[in-house]
């Protein structure tokens, strides 16, 4: 049975904005301080669709599409999460925002929080959901996303993934909901990658994950940025769910004995999309501490 809050439409109108020559798309819903959620990889503004309107009320809503995913432009660039920073962080210089209250969501995570650890005076709070939080030594994320990963990063020619997007949306999404997605929904996360040849940031993605090696560039800034969320004074919202795919109960444990202003929610039974199997409930939490923040400050 369907829990409550679900629905396939996407009913935001487009917007756009010329970063480093492209055209990044993002929807936005309310006003005041800026809301910023950032999805991960392969999904898009799409997933936050049934969560925005338990925040729109609090603030100015707003989703981009990471550039290559969604209806973003993909322009010839290698899609590094390096770059992936850069396209974000002029993103929000040309949207003019502050005080933003940051909502992070896997890979997405990994960008949010290095723009957040530089840019500090401009945040006012952090929420994470299956977010990449410390380096990666093994017991970070779960057995199962390990092993969906070894099983694509081990593929004897990874470059197939350019030319069949939309193979890798099909087998990796179904994976990490508890849910059965509809053809309309499963179509939203196709569309970027059904033209032959456009898969190019789902490889560099495979590419970039971080890995148990120490020398790993993505690694190396996971741990810098992990470090300086430790000694930061930011209100702090860790969701976790079981069984999980990246946010383990030892990363649990990990941040609730190293970070300061952090509270940590029980989001229920989930593996990495909690956005689409119980947006209600995940939207409702953040909607509670975002105004239990404003109440502090």
């Amino acid at each position: 049975m369907t829990k409550a809050g679900i629905s396939s439409d996407f009913p935001y109108e487009s917007h756009y904005v010329d970063v480093h020559g492209s055209k990044m798309h993002y929807v936005e819903q309310g006003q005041g301080n800026p809301i910023l959620l950032l999805h991960g990889i392969p999904t898009s503004s799409f997933v936050w669709r049934n969560v925005i309107p338990h925040l729109a009320t609090l603030g100015r809503c707003i989703a981009p599409d990471l550039i290559g995913f969604g209806k973003s432009d993909k322009p010839d660039i290698a899609y590094t999460v390096f770059e992936h920073i850069n396209y974000i962080q002029q993103f929000i210089e040309e949207l003019k925002l502050d005080k933003i209250t940051l909502i992070m969501h896997g890979f997405g995570s990994i960008i949010g929080l290095d723009y957040a650890m530089r840019h500090e005076n401009k945040c006012r709070g952090l929420v994470f959901y299956e977010s990449y939080l410390r380096s990666f030594n093994g017991d970070e994320v779960s057995l199962p996303y390990q092993e969906q990963i070894l099983s694509w990063q081990g593929q004897e020619n990874i470059s197939d993934l350019i030319m069949n997007g939309a193979q890798f949306i099909d087998k990796v999404i179904p994976q990490g909901t508890m849910r059965s997605l509809s053809e309309k929904e499963m179509d939203y996360y196709r569309q970027p990658f059904i033209k032959k040849g456009t898969g190019k940031p789902l490889t560099q993605y495979l590419h970039d994950l971080p890995n148990n090696d120490s020398k790993n560039n993505v690694n190396q800034m996971i741990s810098d940025n992990s470090k300086k969320l430790m000694k930061s004074s930011l209100p702090k919202l860790l969701l976790y769910s079981v069984p999980g795919f990246i946010t383990t109960i030892a990363t649990v444990m990990w941040a609730k004995e190293s970070l300061s202003n952090l509270e940590i929610v029980d989001i229920g039974e989930e593996f990495h999309y909690a956005q689409e199997s119980d947006p209600e409930l995940m939207g409702e939490t953040i909607s509670v501490w975002i105004q239990g923040i404003e109440q502090n400050t």
